[in-house]
C-alpha cells in the first residue's frame, strides 16, 4: 500500500477528484493549506497597490491506494492538475505499512 499526498491548485479540486475516481481511487481526503516552494511567494496587485503573497493557497490531497493503482493515480493527478504555470503543485508517494477499518476491523488492502 502507498499513501499519495498531492498539493494542487484549489480550482483544480473537482476535476482531480473526478480523475481519481476514474483511476480507481475511491477515498480521498482534501485539506485547505498554505505554503510556498522555491519561489518563496509572489507579488500581486490589488486596487493599484502592490503586495507580496508569501504563502499560496493550495489543497492537500491524501489518498491511500493499493500498490497496483499507484502509477494510474499519480498520472491522473499530474495530467489533471497541470496548468503549465509555476505553483501547479507536487505529488509525494510514501510507503503505507498498514491500514485498519475501525468499523469492521479489516486490515491491509481490504481496509481501503
Amino acid at each position: 500500500m502507498k499513501m499519495i499526498m498531492a498539493y494542487i491548485q484549489p480550482y483544480k479540486l473537482e476535476e482531480v477528484r473526478d480523475a481519481l475516481e476514474k483511476a480507481g481511487a475511491h477515498g480521498v481526503t482534501a485539506t485547505e493549506v498554505k505554503g510556498h516552494g522555491r519561489q518563496r511567494g509572489h507579488t500581486e496587485f490589488y486596487r493599484g497597490a502592490e503586495y507580496k503573497v508569501s504563502f499560496a493557497s493550495k489543497v492537500k490531497l491524501e489518498i491511500a491506494v493499493e500498490d497496483r493503482l499507484v502509477d494510474a493515480v499519480v498520472q491522473a493527478i499530474e495530467d489533471t492538475a497541470k496548468s503549465g504555470h509555476i505553483g501547479d503543485g507536487k505529488i509525494f508517494v510514501l510507503p503505507l505499512d498498514n491500514a485498519v477499518k475501525v468499523r469492521t476491523g479489516e486490515a491491509g488492502d481490504a481496509a481501503l
